[in-house]
């Protein structure tokens, strides 16, 4: 199987209708004709929708009662701190889960209540709800057990808490099956009787919404007559990083969370995610740095070795004890790295060698691979071949632990519900999941899996697509532009960095950069600009002569000095058209 070179150029949507309501949609917000096109092609319309995205105030946050079984979950929290009765956090070993944990841990407590988590191992306990720590609440004295990012398939683990005696709420925001556990409460915006009008929180999001309901009650119950009322929004800086690193869109509900919570991670408030951010090399807090930079070093706990030291973190009120901290994760995420790297050569030689080269989906496995990274690689996988991936990582040589990987366009918890006699179990969202597998089962997954990919998808579908949101001379660049550009971060997933195409640019000058990248200018016209193109120096014989730029406008800061700069995601020769 050969790596896809290949890519499609696409507008976002038909400009022409774009271009007429951008007119309107910037005379009234005051904005650039091509801000406000951006924002069309965000789907944001109307000048109300358009101010609520821009200002992404907290105020106008959805009533958390509108998620399904809230008032349910919320008079049962208040019923405990107001008893005194124990509770039980029960989080998940990835950044959504710690970060939720860490959440729900911090202001339990300041609301009054006793509480302990648990964060599960994932290479003992594996993914959700730990049967062990359902005993272990029961066993600490707990009355209440209350999980975040995780639960919605816990039907066996629930079931035990019912027979011990243990309440359970469920908080999560995965893909519910069609047979839901038995719990006091089930508080997912995923299942058909949500009324909240943002479906696509992250597991800290619904668990902020929890807290949220919970403060109104013991307000009204004038409980705070006695004890300070917690301010949460010193908590978003959790939020934000949970929310970010979970790669939900950040857009809608979301995108307030993150707008709000990002100046308080770049203030460094909490020594947890000073220490983070100082191994890390974090100069200046982005949506950007916080998914490929402090993100990881959470995640690397869980992956190698236990995620409580990253809920141990957040909560840390020492930087002594913070900076200790922050250099294991950072060890561990070195050593990721290292098995990341082998593991994903490992996998590029196994298709080289032995895929078929028309395949619609990659199904591969390994005895020697660790179930910690197996995620990270598919997703480089699925960048590097756009197929839906999935890894199986045969631990003891009986059950297998996947991670699976898909990209826009195909969803794969539905397309592992089609497979699931051949699965021991399996959950996530459309755009990745994890399941278990018997290995006598693989070869019938493998082709189960194949069938329903090339069912859903054509060979159309296999090349990538890069969206972009118009094209542009270059000499339309200016810093209040980009500057005014920037108010729409934080960028990411269902908010993606604003992109443009450039036609008949003269390449100038073209070099490697650092082995891996390429730097060069253009001109077109009278007007040049720099130019850098990241991890694309095997390509640097078609850079001379006349190109078109796919490309996002950034500032670049160096030295103290600001310039534009066209961050270029791909380039044609113009006499390729």
């Amino acid at each position: 199987m050969k790596p896809v070179n290949l890519r499609r150029w696409q507008v976002r949507k038909n400009l022409q209708p774009v271009v007429e309501m951008a007119t309107k949609l910037a005379t009234e917000l005051g904005i650039n004709q091509l801000t406000a096109q951006v924002l069309l092609q965000r789907g944001i319309s109307s000048v109300s929708a358009g101010k609520e995205f821009l200002d992404s105030k907290l105020s106008s946050l959805p009533d958390p009662d509108l998620l399904p079984e809230m008032e349910k979950a919320c008079t049962r929290l208040l019923q405990a701190i107001k008893s005194g009765e124990k509770i039980s956090i029960h989080g998940d070993y990835d950044v959504d889960g710690i970060t939720g944990c860490a959440l729900l841990v911090e202001n339990l407590r300041l609301f009054g209540a006793e509480v302990v988590y648990h964060i599960p191992l994932r290479l003992t306990d594996g993914y959700g709800l730990s049967a062990v720590a359902v005993k272990e609440a029961k066993e600490q004295g707990c009355g209440l057990l209350v999980s975040v990012d995780c639960g919605v398939s816990a039907n066996e683990e629930a079931r035990l808490a019912v027979e011990l005696g243990l309440d359970l709420i469920i908080t999560d925001h995965h893909q519910p099956p069609e047979k839901l556990p038995c719990c006091l409460a089930l508080v997912n915006p995923q299942l058909p009787s949500n009324r909240f009008p943002w479906k696509d929180l992250s597991g800290v999001g619904v668990a902020f919404f929890l807290l949220i309901g919970l403060r109104r009650r013991l307000r009204e119950d004038g409980y705070f007559g006695h004890c300070p009322e917690p301010d949460l929004r010193r908590s978003l800086d959790l939020v934000a990083l949970g929310t970010i690193a979970d790669i939900v869109p950040l857009a809608g509900v979301n995108r307030t969370l993150v707008r709000n919570g990002l100046p308080l991670l770049e203030k460094g408030a909490r020594p947890g995610i000073e220490a983070l951010k100082a191994v890390a090399e974090v100069k200046q807090v982005t949506s950007g740095t916080v998914g490929f930079r402090l993100a990881p070093r959470l995640n690397a706990a869980g992956r190698l070795e236990d995620a409580a030291l990253g809920v141990q973190l957040l909560l840390e009120k020492t930087l002594l004890k913070s900076n200790e901290l922050a250099g294991l994760l950072d060890g561990f995420n070195r050593e990721r790295q290292q098995i990341e790297q082998q593991t994903l050569s490992e996998a590029i030689a196994m298709l080289e060698e032995e895929a078929t080269p028309d395949a619609f989906s990659i199904v591969l496995v390994s005895e020697k691979w660790h179930p910690g990274v197996i995620g990270i690689v598919a997703s480089r996988l699925v960048e590097r071949y756009h197929r839906p991936t999935v890894l199986i990582a045969m631990e003891d040589g009986l059950i297998g632990k996947g991670s699976a990987r898909s990209f826009n366009g195909f969803h794969l918890y539905q397309a592992l519900h089609e497979c699931r006699d051949s699965l021991v179990g399996f959950g996530g969202h459309a755009m990745a999941a994890g399941l278990s597998i018997s290995r006598e089962a693989i070869n019938d997954f493998r082709t189960g899996f194949e069938r329903v990919v090339r069912n859903k998808l054509s060979e159309d579908n296999l090349i990538p697509t890069q969206l972009y949101d118009g094209e542009i001379l270059l000499e339309e660049l200016s810093f209040p532009l980009l500057h005014e550009l920037d108010t729409l971060n934080p960028f990411g997933a269902g908010n993606p960095h604003p992109a443009f195409v450039s036609r008949s640019c003269r390449v100038v000058s073209p070099r490697v950069l650092a082995a891996k990248h390429l730097k060069f200018s253009v001109e077109q016209e009278n007007c040049r600009r720099d130019c850098v193109a990241f991890g694309q120096a095997e390509r640097l014989a078609e850079l001379s002569g006349d190109v078109d730029l796919l490309f996002r406008p950034e500032i670049n800061c160096w030295q103290g000095r600001e310039s534009l700069q066209l961050q270029v995601i791909d380039f044609r020769k113009v006499t390729d058209q």
